[in-house]
């Protein structure tokens, strides 16, 4: 069964949620307190990875002694610039954001050049192959190169298996390597999979021609001239429905995920905004597990109530107040990120998933990870520099 959470003290509430946190937590950092972590510049390297929806920047820490992780990291920042809407505006927003954000990483934090990783994800790469702009792509690169003075800045544009095995080694830990399915919901595609022989060799892919943005873009494209949030909900119902018939429910079921994965663990921005939207006491909580059931209410309210998803409304059942200060942040990070459409957009392309392994494997747990958008590009950074 579906692990339930019901309402419950603070202190029942962490007796449950601390085991389930350790599931995780070796891995990762939580990046908002990142900002008080001194930069060390003998081990930090900067990864920066330009997506679909926008230019991330993460600074780590290579092969940290404390614990077990691989690395750690120590800031991360994001620009949203919107690339895959492949517009004039949206590519110099792009070009300005990761030079900008090449520039901050060598004056501000000392990061010298040959530490700094430049990658283009592999939802971009997807949803230019399908546009037919794979040129906007060569574009960009030469741009950078030119606007940097570097005729030979290495920048490799990844592919989804590449993304999704870097994915899995960035996020989940070692302990649970082999049993655990990722997915990670991109705003251009979603990408994941899992490690079926318990060694890391073979890598087996699930993806997604469909991310958030991807989503949200198909929908408002058959909403015409009709914005009314009424007509974004029956034409986002039929998006993700054709979705869900073409293409998920064949990603799923040809998984084999069954056999050998008890946990599901959901990364990206949605996973991130649906954590601190049905979970928002959970402050310190990288992980937050979920039911399908949680997940499905939410929809409801950003579709019907969305005012009872307001950062102070949310927050006022949290009685210590600076738990409660945190979970006004967080959730007011979450709608600076996202509005109330693109909301639904991940949400509901969330529960498309999350139902057909719900509904197939009813012992699976679903976890989803609040600060998954930074593995990969960690992993990527972590392998490189080995190499």
């Amino acid at each position: 069964m579906l692990l339930k959470l019901l309402p419950m003290t603070h202190s029942k509430m962490a007796r449950l949620i601390l085991p389930l946190i350790a599931f995780f937590s070796v891995k990762l950092v939580n990046a908002q307190n990142s900002a008080k972590l001194p930069v060390k510049l003998r081990t930090a390297y900067t990864g920066i990875e330009v997506g679909s929806k926008g230019v991330k920047m993460s600074i780590l820490e290579l092969k940290n002694s404390e614990a077990t992780v691989d690395f750690r990291i120590l800031k991360d920042t994001a620009v949203n610039t919107d690339f895959i809407s492949f517009s004039p505006e949206t590519f110099s927003a792009t070009l300005n954001g990761l030079i900008g954000l090449y520039i901050t990483a060598g004056n501000e934090y000392g990061i010298p050049s040959k530490r700094i990783f430049t990658v283009i994800s592999s939802g971009v790469k997807m949803q230019a192959e399908k546009n037919n702009k794979l040129d906007w792509i060569n574009n960009l690169i030469d741009s950078f190169r030119l606007k940097i003075n570097d005729p030979y800045r290495k920048v490799d544009v990844v592919d989804v298996q590449q993304e999704a095995r870097l994915s899995h080694l960035g996020i989940v830990p070692e302990s649970k390597r082999f049993n655990t399915f990722l997915i990670d919901i991109g705003s251009g595609n979603t990408k994941g999979g899992f490690f079926p022989y318990g060694d890391l060799n073979t890598f087996r892919l699930f993806q997604l021609n469909w991310g958030t943005k991807s989503i949200s873009n198909a929908t408002e494209k058959r909403c015409e001239n009709d914005n009314s949030l009424d007509n974004y909900n029956r034409q986002l119902s039929k998006v993700l429905g054709g979705a869900e018939n073409t293409d998920i429910i064949y990603a799923v079921n040809s998984s084999g995920s069954y056999k050998l994965s008890d946990n599901i663990a959901v990364s990206g921005g949605a996973a991130w905004a649906v954590a601190n939207l049905t979970h928002p006491e959970m402050t310190d909580n990288p992980i937050v597990p979920v039911t399908y059931k949680e997940v499905e209410k939410l929809f409801e309210k950003l579709y019907n109530n969305f005012d009872a998803l307001a950062p102070t409304f949310l927050a006022q059942t949290i009685t210590r107040s600076s738990e409660r200060e945190q979970a006004i942040k967080n959730i007011k990070a979450v709608q600076k990120v996202f509005d109330q459409k693109s909301l639904m957009a991940g949400t509901g392309l969330l529960l498309k998933i999350m139902r057909q392994f719900a509904s197939a494997y009813e012992t699976k747990q679903f976890f989803l990870v609040k600060n998954g958008s930074v593995g990969w590009i960690s992993a990527y950074v972590d392998q490189t520099v080995e190499n």
